[in-house]
């Protein structure tokens, strides 16, 4: 009964958003920001645990500056996410602004499959529907369920709207592989913290764990990792650029491989982070262990 109420909420929100219009849903954004960042605060306590750690250098009046637009970029996410099913296809592949995007359709041309790699960034959803559009071609997305199956469901029915797949993050192992080795792209948010016993690696300055899934898979089939993380402009546009991993140089090992692919996309996301802290989702325990 709760799921039920809960997913009645979820979509009358979502009509009424649809109501509203972008323009008009973005605004109540920064009111539900307010409300999650002030009134019914919301894993407060680890986003500041994370800017500290990320951030030692700043003062707290630049920490909490970075909060709240973490917030507010938050909630601005989640309104657009209600709404993309009700929006057309030619309005969805215009979404990003996209540099570079002659290789991915380059390297899938070579057959080996494509590892395309983003973040908790900006509009993460965004990015997989519009990206696939422009360039005619599926994406296989690994996502991880939602604890209310109603809302899981909608949510994997508007990922798959257009030309999009779904890959439950729990059989995704024993499926990516068998993905990349038939040729086609697999698209991962993957910034998120890697298991305990897991790779440590330095982010921000501090040892964390990262999943070196990625590296793996590469490693094996020989398909390239690609990095798109969306950038959302003053306006609520958005625009990424596609850029490779280097995996030139690397040792003769396996594990070490692993850990230098693994240390150089780590690299890189926190190079973004860095550049645009107020637009990652800095609520989860990153540094966990």
């Amino acid at each position: 009964m709760k799921d039920r109420i809960e997913y009645l909420l979820f979509i009358s929100l979502s009509l009424l958003l649809r109501i509203m219009g972008f323009n008009l849903s973005r605004k109540f954004a920064y009111l539900l920001a307010l409300i999650f960042y002030y009134i019914i605060p919301i894993r407060k306590k680890t986003v500041f645990e994370n800017l500290n750690i990320a951030f030692p250098e700043k003062s707290f009046e630049e920490k909490k500056k970075i909060a709240f637009s973490s917030y507010h970029s938050f909630c601005i996410s989640m309104v657009e996410i209600l709404i993309l099913p009700y929006l057309s296809r030619e309005k969805v592949k215009s979404l990003i602004d996209l540099f570079n995007s002659e290789i991915i359709t380059r390297k899938f041309n070579e057959g080996n499959g494509v590892i395309v790699l983003s973040a908790h960034f900006g509009n993460w959803e965004y990015i997989a529907a519009s990206v696939s559009l422009q360039i005619d071609i599926p994406f296989n997305i690994v996502v991880k369920n939602q604890r209310n199956g109603f809302v899981n469901d909608w949510m994997n029915r508007a990922r798959t709207k257009w030309i999009n797949k779904v890959i439950p993050l729990g059989v995704s192992i024993r499926s990516a592989y068998s993905i990349l080795k038939s040729g086609q792209i697999l698209a991962i948010v993957a910034d998120q913290r890697g298991p305990e016993d897991g790779l440590k690696l330095d982010f921000f300055g501090k040892r964390t764990s990262v999943f070196t899934g990625p590296a793996v898979l590469s490693l094996k089939t020989g398909a390239p990792i690609l990095f798109g993380i969306p950038i959302r402009k003053p306006d609520y546009s958005y625009f990424a650029e596609v850029v490779e991993i280097d995996q030139s140089n690397l040792p003769e090992d396996f594990d070490e491989k692993v850990k230098v692919i693994s240390e150089r996309m780590i690299k890189y996301l926190e190079e973004i982070i860095r550049k645009y802290p107020e637009q990652w989702l800095w609520m989860h325990k990153r540094w966990k262990h």
